[in-house]
């Protein structure tokens, strides 16, 4: 059988979206208040693919079932996770998750925050600053990257989540091994962010469904080390959707309910700049998922490839452009370093589509 894929487009926002759902001209991206008012309908299989457009009005009376069937997935209304309310998740603002590396060696911030005090205190700022989420991380997986001990990463990331307790902000855990996760939750943690999607640790499945953790599953090619050695694709946008909806389904039949699932088509992992960009442009399709979409691009390497800039912490402008894309198309959670920034600059790109300022 086909596959067939459904690609929201023609986005409508605030008044204009509310007219548009009411009218019948446009349909909701995860039943919030972004609409859109056209799709590109993709059917058969990566590289051999066909593509048609069709207007809202035209997908809201198909009698295709396969066609109805996508429709509903992009369309339903997203359930909270995590203690994340629904209402909050299909407001039409993402969600800022911020990045705490607990490492000497992460691209970005290596170094920075690799002692307990330091970090414990980026955490603070960044909750101060509006993440809702916090990532606290024990391993880099920047390319070429070696592996860490899941002792080292333990003693790494425990200490700064035992003096997280009490914060007002979700805290996840960015890891790839099952011990890690199942100590980060013992101490609050309630997401388990994992560059494998639940594949690096055979035990990691079990730690997910027994410590009921919210899980994101991201999309890489290749392990960290390697995965920047040509990474190759037919299409990159639909070998990575068909990807990850393998492992959301996986992952729910061995126990995590969906409404506990997040998917991140993983920026920069095993993808090189034409990549990266081709799924920026197409993130939308992923609200075929029928989960909440996460974007973590933040100064990445791709980013250098546009603008030539070499240094990661002065991507920041080209990081925060890919935000305001992401959120054009509807994304939920942005993974970022600078959330101040972040926050400032989507703020003002709602109050641009919408014609009224966001509310702090």
């Amino acid at each position: 059988m086909s596959r067939l894929y459904l690609r929201p487009l023609g986005f409508l926002y605030g008044p204009a979206a509310k007219t548009g759902l009411a009218e019948g001209f446009a349909l909701p991206v995860a039943g919030g208040p972004v609409a859109f008012t056209l799709a590109e309908v993709i059917e058969g299989e990566p590289g051999s693919s066909k593509r048609r457009m069709m207007t809202a009005s035209d997908l809201s009376q198909t009698k295709d079932s396969d066609l109805y069937a996508a429709i509903g997935q992009v369309t339903a209304p997203r359930a909270g996770f995590a203690g994340i309310s629904a209402e909050r998740l299909s407001s039409g603002r993402p969600l800022l998750m911020g990045i705490v590396n607990v490492t000497p060696d992460s691209f970005s911030d290596g170094g920075l925050f690799d002692q307990k005090e330091p970090a414990v205190n980026h955490a603070a700022e960044l909750i101060q600053a509006g993440a809702e989420i916090v990532d606290i991380g024990g391993e880099s997986t920047r390319p070429g990257s070696e592996a860490v001990p899941g002792e080292d990463e333990l003693s790494r990331v425990i200490p700064v989540l035992e003096d997280l307790h009490g914060v007002k902000a979700v805290i996840s855990v960015d890891t790839r091994k099952a011990e890690v996760a199942r100590a980060a939750a013992e101490q609050g943690a309630t997401i388990f962010n994992d560059v494998s999607a639940l594949t690096f640790d055979e035990k990691s499945l079990e730690t997910a469904v027994e410590t009921g953790m919210a899980v994101v599953l991201m999309h890489a090619q290749g392990e960290p080390k390697t995965m920047q050695k040509n990474p190759t694709y037919e299409d990159v946008v639909l070998e990575v959707y068909d990807y990850l909806a393998e492992r959301i389904a996986a992952v729910s039949e061995a126990g995590v309910p969906k409404d506990r699932i997040v998917a991140d088509p993983g920026v920069g992992f095993g993808k090189d700049i034409d990549h990266n960009l081709d799924l920026l442009a197409h993130l939308s399709i992923f609200h075929g998922l029928g989960v909440p979409v996460l974007v973590g691009a933040s100064r990445k390497r791709f980013i250098e490839g546009v603008i030539g800039e070499k240094n990661p912490r002065n991507r920041e402008p080209g990081s925060q452009a890919i935000a305001i894309s992401s959120a054009s198309q509807g994304v939920q959670i942005m993974r970022v370093h600078d959330v101040a920034a972040t926050r400032q600059a989507l703020e003002v790109w709602h109050g641009s589509v919408t014609g009224r300022p966001e509310k702090a």
